[in-house]
């Protein structure tokens, strides 16, 4: 009897004199990866809806991309009845050149990459008019936008 009583005493004594476990130093990095990884598919699947607002049925053609610097292009868009963009904005035909001015400008001048894209079904003579135009108010690097042809 007497080491059973004498044993649970000596069992709390070894109990209490027990340390506390060491706390942990190292920063768990788990969910900072899984939060990168979401922001990551998220930016990956809205960064080609962010390219330019007007939607336009681009024509397809087997043409090579044009090398790019790091500048943004300013972008024109056609629409199919004529309305002429100049990024998310319509713009009237006869404020065109004043107003690609103001932005070429602003930007730093006269050597702009300007992409126009014109839309498949639109005429051919109002994105040649577009095209004229900038040509002569002295826009020489002037380039038209077109999807990667699909299938054979």
């Amino acid at each position: 009897m007497g080491m059973a009583g004498g044993g649970a005493a000596g069992w709390q004594s070894r109990r209490s004199r027990r340390r506390a476990p060491p706390v942990m130093a190292e920063i768990n990095v788990t969910p900072m990866v899984d939060v990168m990884l979401v922001l990551l598919i998220i930016f990956m699947v809205a960064a080609p809806l962010l390219t330019v607002g007007v939607p336009i049925d681009l024509p397809q053609t087997q043409a090579n991309a044009v090398n790019q610097d790091n500048k943004e292009p300013i972008t024109l868009s056609v629409k199919e009845n004529g309305q002429i963009f100049l990024g998310d904005s319509e713009i009237k035909y006869e404020d065109l050149v004043s107003k690609l001015q103001a932005v070429t400008q602003a930007r730093g001048g006269f050597d702009e990459r300007i992409f126009v894209r014109g839309d498949k079904k639109a005429n051919y003579g109002a994105i040649m008019r577009v095209m004229g135009r900038l040509s002569g108010a002295g826009f020489k690097k002037v380039a038209l936008v077109t999807e990667v042809e699909q299938g054979g």
